[in-house]
């Protein structure tokens, strides 16, 4: 197998549009790779927010927000895919070896999604995990078609850097990401350079 045909993995990395994506889903879009194999990947979009709150979300599922931290957070739209369904990115809630909750997966880098609604149920109570980033909806990828996306110049990757997701407020995301490259966005050409 040639070098440059090595599989590459880029769970826990951070997808970067480049300014030629013009995809009204992913345009000036950061997206959290939660899972990349051989089979396709899965991420969502960390810099979209949607047009409702954690509060509005919890008045829709009739339940209580225990959280007065969490009252304002956004919520954001990860995805084209699946748009009706929540997804819970979260610090790694453990007992003992087993995840916490009955929907989780776990991600190489120190963080689970959840998908059942046991994590909304404990953030009703006041518990839950302390660094929480919902999206209703995500991103998918079929086998080989992120790989063949990167290579026709959509795609910036980097590792990715959990202060971004956590603590960056929505609108500095996409400069914050180019920043982990060395990048800002007047540095990028949207029109691929191929030799």
């Amino acid at each position: 197998m040639a070098l440059d045909s090595a599989p590459i993995n880029l769970t826990h990395h951070f997808l970067i549009a480049m300014p030629g994506l013009d995809d009204e889903a992913f345009a000036r879009s950061v997206v959290y790779m939660c899972e990349h194999s051989d089979r396709g990947a899965l991420g969502l979009v960390i810099n979209k927010p949607s047009d409702i709150n954690l509060q509005g979300l919890f008045d829709k599922v009739a339940l209580p927000l225990g959280r007065d931290d969490l009252i304002k957070s956004l919520v954001f739209q990860g995805g084209p895919v699946q748009t009706e369904r929540g997804f819970v990115l979260h610090e790694c809630m453990l007992e003992g070896s087993e995840t916490v909750y009955a929907s989780t997966m776990t991600i190489p880098g120190g963080l689970e999604m959840t998908t059942s609604k046991d994590v909304l149920e404990a953030l009703s109570t006041g518990a839950g995990p302390r660094k929480v980033f919902v999206s209703l909806g995500y991103s998918a990828w079929g086998e080989g078609q992120l790989e063949s996306e990167i290579s026709d110049n959509s795609w910036l990757t980097v590792e990715a850097d959990l202060s971004l997701i956590f603590d960056t407020p929505v609108e500095q995301r996409y400069d914050k990401a180019l920043m982990l490259l060395g990048l800002q966005s007047w540095m990028l050409s949207p029109e691929a350079g191929h030799a």
